[in-house]
């Protein structure tokens, strides 16, 4: 039970370490100017989508259940938060406005994780994936055809720019279609900390995910993975736990979709499509169904890989496909994965060898 433990916390710390590593090497790149304007960019958006691939990892992992959903999530939490954001603007210094905007993302986004996961958790395989797919298109379209302004009478919400009726000096925020512009300028004086704001976020994801997996809940929600007629036999309540991994899977992916939002100076709902979705299922996929570290590498590499490749203009996809099945071979072929655990034996060989000269 203890060896259990310790391996448990050095795996942890290798998942921290990983992101400490490459924050450092990308701060030390950055500060020698061997960092182009093209990595600078992907920077943010990188911690974006490595916090929503590891929150959908602990519905998809641990949890066992295939989601559609997770750009509705965040769609949810990147709204909610920019138009706290533009409302508050005059009222709340940047910094404690910002993490009032982190809270108000996870807040909302958990909410419509907990309204939506009671009657859709009753679900399995791909019945849950359609609901949770048209969860997300539903929010897409809702906030597609809305409009908020806000004046000295309070908050104003009508389907149509005229329906609003704002008053003399009022502004409109949230333009349909035409999304909510300017969050990001709002937050002049800290932008350039969106990076390390980012790899914060990242590392309290981390922490949240790990230590809820390895607690007693964390063990009843893979319980109901492995074997669900067992863990009802033992009075697990089942309903209760994948209720619990959904509500947490979906307000971090409410933070994913406040960083993204506030990273961005004009904020559209076409982005938050089922082909977001899908893109973090992929990462999921490709890093280890249940492997957190998997997840973070995955994401890194595939995010970043065509945006690398633009330069090869012609052949960018192939390559980019190429490794997509590498990466699913390597992950998931039985000779590979007998190689993998071939070479882990032997590592852990040697090292009894060295620690008994």
């Amino acid at each position: 039970m203890k060896n259990m433990k310790n391996k448990t916390t050095k795996n942890n710390m290798i998942n921290y370490g990983i992101v400490i590593v490459l924050f450092v090497i990308v701060q030390a790149l950055s500060s020698t100017g061997n960092l182009s304007r093209l990595l600078m960019g992907l920077l943010v958006p990188l911690c974006v989508y490595t916090i929503a691939s590891v929150s959908l990892n602990l519905v998809v992992g641990f949890s066992g259940e295939l989601s559609l959903g997770h750009a509705g999530f965040m769609c949810v939490g990147a709204f909610s938060s920019a138009l706290f954001s533009q409302v508050a603007a005059d009222s709340i210094p940047q910094v404690p406005r910002f993490i009032l905007a982190i809270l108000v993302g996870a807040a909302v986004a958990a909410l419509f994780g907990v309204i939506i996961g009671i009657p859709v958790l009753r679900l399995r395989g791909d019945y849950l994936a359609i609901v949770t797919l048209a969860f997300g298109e539903i929010i897409k379209n809702l906030i597609n055809v809305l409009y908020i302004g806000v004046d000295d009478k309070g908050l104003h919400v009508a389907t149509s720019a005229a329906g609003l009726h704002l008053e003399a000096g009022g502004k409109q925020i949230l333009k349909g279609a035409l999304g909510i512009s300017g969050t990001a300028t709002l937050y002049k004086d800290i932008k350039n900390y969106f990076f390390l704001i980012g790899v914060i976020l990242l590392l309290l994801t981390l922490f949240i995910v790990q230590n809820l997996v390895n607690s007693r809940s964390g063990r009843a929600i893979m319980s109901t993975r492995d074997n669900r007629i067992a863990a009802e036999s033992v009075g697990i309540n089942i309903t209760k736990y994948k209720l619990l991994a959904f509500t947490i899977s979906a307000a971090l992916a409410g933070v994913a979709g406040v960083l993204y939002a506030h990273n961005l100076s004009l904020l559209k709902v076409s982005v938050f499509d089922y082909n977001m979705s899908i893109l973090v299922l992929v990462y999921v996929v490709l890093g280890g169904i249940g492997n957190i570290r998997g997840s973070i590498i995955a994401t890194i590499i595939l995010y970043a890989l065509p945006e690398l490749l633009r330069g090869f203009a012609n052949y960018r996809m192939l390559i980019y496909a190429i490794v997509l099945i590498i990466m699913m071979l390597f992950n998931w072929a039985p000779a590979a994965r007998d190689w993998r655990a071939r070479m882990v034996e032997k590592f852990k060989g040697k090292k009894a060898k060295k620690e008994v000269a």
